[in-house]
């Protein structure tokens, strides 16, 4: 009997996107038993989804990752700078400076010399503006080295596992497949940089003649690329959900306990990490409104793709894990914020826990089906944690992890 194959797909998000993904995959992998984040049969990332399934396919383990990214904990090169994706563009900004003296001559003699309208004139200078504020560069060289240590590769063709890593093609609006036949000689530090290219956010990658911009444009997981591999099983991770106000709703209750019960797990009882509802979101202005629109927008063609999914391959069980729509902790969230990555790492990987907790009696059935069996027992420890509690001494952890241990001992004695 063969293997039962498992592919996984993680969209976007922003740097928020990211952290969601590491709590998420460390929650996921803890939990269930025979599932090897970097062994998966195929591997597909948009956007900040695609750093870290680049990273996996590489063999770097959610923990580790979690080290790199969120603790800051590992050694270079693997430690993650948050000032890497904070440099300003000024090769772009140098590059449209310079076509300021040229553009006001011609806007002028248009106006002067030409009767044009002085708002055609200012819309041509529209093109000094520039099309990034900051650069991904020093991300990128970043990535090179992180993928030259060895047992890893920067080339899509030397990995055991198949990564694709989807971006848009800027002057076509086409979704192009990195690591794919024909643009599997693109260097993969390359491709993460041009598919998590945020217009606006970050210039466009220029690759073989062909810019690129977020994969995300076109859409959100792109996951037929690994469907048409005949998988069993894809797992997807989308940490981008448009927020679901309980002002009105008769569970609101039973929500406000839950987000109780997981303030005390993240060691504050009383929720003092967990942020109130969010009554009316058009209190906190334009901010808020972009977000829910934007997440509203992702979503929707999430849940349209994942039903053309389902039509097309059928003989695939497809297993979506995303944030509560009810949570306003991520929904509140700066999307680009580093100063609050390791609470909100934490936060991802309990309400992942949660979110397995609450499912498990409708996804035993489906994990079982691969080979994969869900860890009740460990799940029903309250005490397990992604980082350590701030302030807790070595001795401390040590004493929490023994007492973590006893317990699931006790529980599989019992049973």
């Amino acid at each position: 009997m063969s293997q039962p194959k498992i592919g996984l797909a993680l969209a976007g998000g922003g740097p928020l996107g990211a952290i969601y993904e590491v709590g998420a995959l460390c929650a996921l992998e803890e939990a269930i038993d025979g599932l090897d984040f970097t062994a998966c049969d195929g591997y597909i990332g948009v956007s900040a989804g695609g750093f870290i399934a680049a990273g996996l396919a590489n063999g770097m383990t959610p923990r580790q990752l979690c080290a790199a990214f969120i603790e800051n904990t590992a050694e270079p090169p693997d430690r993650f700078d948050p000032a890497d994706l904070l440099e300003p563009a000024w090769r772009e900004f140098g590059q449209r400076l310079r076509q300021l003296p040229a553009l006001l001559a011609h806007a002028a003699r248009e106006v002067l010399f030409e009767g044009r309208s002085l708002l055609g004139a200012i819309e041509r200078l529209g093109r000094v503006l520039p099309t990034g504020l900051l650069s991904s560069e020093r991300f990128g060289e970043a990535l090179t080295r992180v993928f030259a240590v060895p047992g890893r590769s920067n080339d899509f063709r030397k990995l055991r596992r198949p990564l694709v890593l989807v971006a848009t093609d800027l002057d076509s609006g086409e979704a192009v497949p990195f690591g794919t036949p024909g643009w599997d000689h693109v260097p993969i530090s390359s491709a993460v940089q041009a598919s998590a290219a945020l217009p606006g956010l970050f210039p466009p990658v220029e690759i073989d003649g062909h810019h690129f911009v977020d994969g995300a444009l076109k859409k959100t997981l792109h996951a037929s690329v690994l469907l048409d591999r005949g998988l069993d099983l894809l797992i997807c991770l989308n940490p981008l959900v448009p927020y679901a106000s309980d002002r009105h709703s008769p569970a609101r209750e039973d929500r406000s306990r839950r987000a109780r019960d997981l303030a005390r797990k993240l060691g504050r009882p009383g929720g003092r990490w967990l942020r109130p509802g969010i009554p009316r979101l058009v209190d906190g202005g334009l901010p808020l409104v972009l977000s829910q629109t934007f997440r509203s927008l992702i979503h929707s063609r999430l849940a349209l793709g994942l039903k053309g999914y389902e039509l097309t391959h059928p003989q695939t069980d497809i297993l979506l894990f995303e944030p509560d729509p009810h949570d306003a902790e991520f929904f509140m969230a700066n999307t680009f914020s580093y100063s609050q990555r390791r609470h909100l790492a934490e936060h991802a990987y309990q309400a992942t826990r949660q979110l397995l907790r609450e499912r498990a009696v409708t996804l035993k059935p489906r994990l079982a089906a691969v080979g994969l069996v869900l860890r009740e027992d460990l799940l029903s420890d309250l005490e397990a944690r992604l980082l350590p509690v701030p302030g807790e001494t070595g001795v401390d952890q040590a004493l929490r992890t023994l007492r973590r241990s006893l317990t699931v001992l006790e529980r599989r004695k019992r049973r």
